[in-house]
């Protein structure tokens, strides 16, 4: 079965930056929206980010003004550029996309550490 393969996460301090990137482990159907989410210890998945073919995006209040999503329709990647990172960004963070065909994939997540 097709999966999702995030990379980039790691330890960071407050104020730093990472990048995340996601790529399908195999072929799959025409994308049509893209996004990251985030689950934090103790707390539900959330919304970060999407983006959708025509290169609309959406941002939870949050992270606006610090992240911004990217894609590539060709290769079916999504990317996640994340600054002025805070310590309530930790959280496991998880790639999603959605076919034209109602199909959803899902990564199997990445760790983002931010020390105070």
């Amino acid at each position: 079965q097709v999966q999702l393969v995030e990379s980039g996460g790691g330890l960071v301090q407050a104020g730093g930056s990472l990048r995340l990137s996601c790529a399908p482990s195999g072929s799959i159907a025409t994308i049509n929206v893209m996004g990251w989410y985030r689950q934090a210890p103790g707390k539900q998945r959330e919304l970060v980010a999407t983006i959708t073919s025509d290169g609309s995006t959406n941002y939870a209040d949050s992270v606006k003004g610090r992240f911004t999503i990217s894609r590539d329709n060709a290769k079916k990647t999504v990317s996640l550029q994340m600054n002025s990172l805070k310590p309530e960004d930790t959280a496991v963070y998880y790639c999603n996309a959605e076919s034209v065909v109602g199909s959803r994939y899902w990564g199997q997540g990445t760790q983002i550490i931010v020390s105070s």
